[in-house]
């Protein structure tokens, strides 16, 4: 078969095309330190790496979500020590109007003032915001769930609940929900039917009456030992349930940090590049590259006087 000056020449073009594409390819994947840069490379690869990026976009999903319900959980654990600590103060006051011997309605009158400022200490706590949104209002977050009920001269002497009894569930893993309790009415009401809107009017009632009836009050003031017992102890059971939700957030994070780490390992290894080991790759793609420059040069060079 005669081989042509223009055979020649066409294959050394193509050839030298190839080996232009490969350097050029190469250094794209250098200088990306990927090494896939367009879904022609490897259409099934990239569709992997598409996969595992969206993962990893879910991921940090999940792990926002899961911060802020662990930090929702957290200020609700610290507003509901803090009505335990005040229903505390007001099982000493009742402990003290009812054991105090002979009182004057003046002195019944400060219990009334002191039981004032401690309703309004839990209302302002059961009002507590996170980011904007109120803790306990069930799913109504953007009004306060809580209002004081005063008397005729302004004096808080009850509460009551504004909100609804929704919970907010949160979507913390692909199919894996966990319900945050923001119901304020299970804060306000216990197992007994007791209702601390309903304790505190009466408790100011009897310290209103205390003045004239001591005996009967006195028997309604013991009556009102057991009731608040019960709503302090339904307060700790509540925060006993939203410190089991932030364990099981805890646990989540820990579950979302390893699934982070196993997605970023898992997509390395399939998108970036050895660096050390490519520029190898570079290099013997340049000697490649170069020599088949140099015997382009002798073939182009070629004329009739060659064969003369």
């Amino acid at each position: 078969m005669r081989i042509s000056t223009n055979m020649t020449s066409t294959d050394f073009i193509n050839n030298l095309e190839t080996a232009t594409d490969r350097v050029q390819k190469t250094m794209n994947q250098l200088s990306s330190l990927k090494e896939y840069n367009k879904s022609s490379d490897n259409p099934l690869a990239v569709s992997k790496i598409m996969d595992l990026n969206v993962s990893l976009a879910e991921n940090k999903s999940y792990a926002t979500t899961i911060s802020d319900a662990t930090s929702w959980v957290q200020t609700q654990d610290s507003a509901l020590q803090s009505v335990s600590t005040t229903l505390n103060s007001i099982r000493s006051i009742i402990v003290s109007a009812n054991s105090s011997g002979s009182l004057t309605q003046d002195e019944y009158n400060a219990y009334k003032t002191q039981l004032s400022q401690n309703i309004g200490t839990i209302i302002d706590v059961l009002n507590t915001s996170f980011d904007g949104r109120y803790i306990f209002g069930g799913s109504a977050t953007t009004t306060k769930p809580f209002s004081a009920v005063t008397d005729n001269d302004g004096n808080i002497v009850s509460l009551q609940y504004n909100g609804n009894t929704s919970e907010l569930d949160r979507e913390i893993s692909n199919g894996v929900s966990v319900t945050l309790p923001t119901n304020g009415m299970r804060v306000m009401k216990d197992g007994d039917g007791n209702n601390l809107g309903t304790f505190f009017t009466e408790l100011m009632n009897d310290l209103e009456q205390a003045g004239t009836s001591a005996d009967s009050v006195s028997e309604d003031l013991s009556k009102k030992l057991d009731q608040i017992d019960s709503l302090k102890n339904n307060a700790v059971n509540y925060d006993t349930k939203v410190g089991a939700i932030e364990n099981r957030l805890k646990a989540a994070k820990d579950r979302n940090s390893t699934e982070k780490t196993t997605l970023k390992d898992t997509l390395s290894t399939r998108q970036d590049v050895d660096v050390a080991e490519k520029y190898m790759e570079y290099q013997n793609q340049m000697l490649s590259y170069k020599a088949a420059l140099a015997m382009g040069t002798k073939i182009m060079q070629t004329t009739v006087l060659d064969y003369m």
